[in-house]
């Protein structure tokens, strides 16, 4: 909105009002697209589950405190669709009634089993079942009795041009050397994970272009798909398909565990909408020729960035 395409932390208090009415103050967004986001969960673990799915370093305590964490606020904030009880057995119950499946978790929030469920593959784990009952991606940062910090366990069915085992153990600074313009901020990676895992609950934004509305954009396309089909960054000036992709980022940490969870929500903006709006689309254009050539190659569009500009600024 100031116009300039910006690479910095951006973090706000959770629950700052951004007019989205209680949504804002819910960690896990829930909406109309829950089967379309669903779905998609869905399609990507059947590809193969390693793809998507990956934990390093992952402890016992760390994954029961994450679960109990995202039950608690599913719970929480969507009581019409989640509940949960301890049964007589010393066993937790978790009932999703978007997807019609029961959880079975022991005292310490490990899976046992799963009823009316036929997804394929079958959770292995607790973080990849409850993961799969929401419209967000999930990554755990952990942190050491030294100080070192590394991703812990990545759920990432909606990709945005990375890939979880290229990721998993690496940390802060590794994982974000490859984006342009974050040099000033790895230089302060192990402080700002430090932040991510003691301070209250965060949000911020990201965003970026897309050519489609596709959730998984993993860098390697699924069988049978070229890159160019998959990739969604080819711009055609003759049949314009532009959106921004915007992520939403919800850091929590739990620092008596030395580790923070971290989501994804993923939503989509039609810049054909946005060209409609002259102060919105001037905001845009700005911010794309704001960009530095580094950028424009993170980013994909080094070879559309004037056709995107001349769309956007015809009226």
């Amino acid at each position: 909105m100031n116009g300039r395409y910006e690479v910095k932390p951006g973090m706000m208090a959770f629950g700052t009002c951004f007019g989205n009415g209680e949504a804002d103050g819910q960690v896990f967004q829930i909406d109309e697209n829950f089967a379309h986001y669903r779905q998609a969960k869905l399609l990507a673990r059947a590809e193969r589950l390693s793809k998507y799915y990956q934990t390093h370093k992952y402890s016992k305590a760390v994954a029961g405190a994450i679960a109990r964490l995202i039950v608690e606020l599913l719970t929480q904030d969507h009581p019409q669709y989640f509940d949960y009880q301890k049964s007589t057995a010393n066993t937790l119950i978790f009932r999703s009634r978007l997807t019609q499946e029961t959880l079975w978790l022991d005292a310490d929030w490990q899976l046992q089993q799963v009823e009316n469920s036929s997804v394929f593959p079958a959770y292995s784990s607790t973080l990849d079942a409850l993961a799969s009952q929401m419209q967000e991606d999930l990554t755990v940062i952990c942190r050491g009795r030294d100080g070192c910090n590394w991703l812990s366990a990545v759920h990432l069915c909606y990709p945005n041009h990375w890939a979880a085992e290229e990721k998993i153990g690496k940390n802060f600074a590794e994982i974000h050397q490859p984006v342009a313009g974050m040099e000033k901020i790895n230089r302060r990676a192990d402080a700002i994970a430090n932040t991510m895992i003691s301070c209250k609950p965060m949000v911020r934004f990201a965003w970026g272009l897309s050519t489609d509305t596709r959730l998984n954009h993993h860098p390697a396309p699924p069988p049978n798909l070229s890159v160019n089909q998959w990739q969604g960054r080819d711009f055609d000036a003759q049949n314009p398909q532009l959106y921004l992709r915007i992520e939403r980022q919800v850091i929590w940490g739990l620092p008596e565990y030395e580790a923070a969870l971290f989501t994804i929500r993923t939503y989509f903006r039609d810049c054909s909408l946005i060209k409609k709006d002259s102060l919105l689309r001037f905001k845009l254009c700005a911010a794309i020729e704001s960009m530095s050539p580094e950028s424009l190659f993170y980013k994909g569009l080094v070879d559309s960035k004037a056709s995107i500009l001349n769309w956007l600024n015809e009226v």
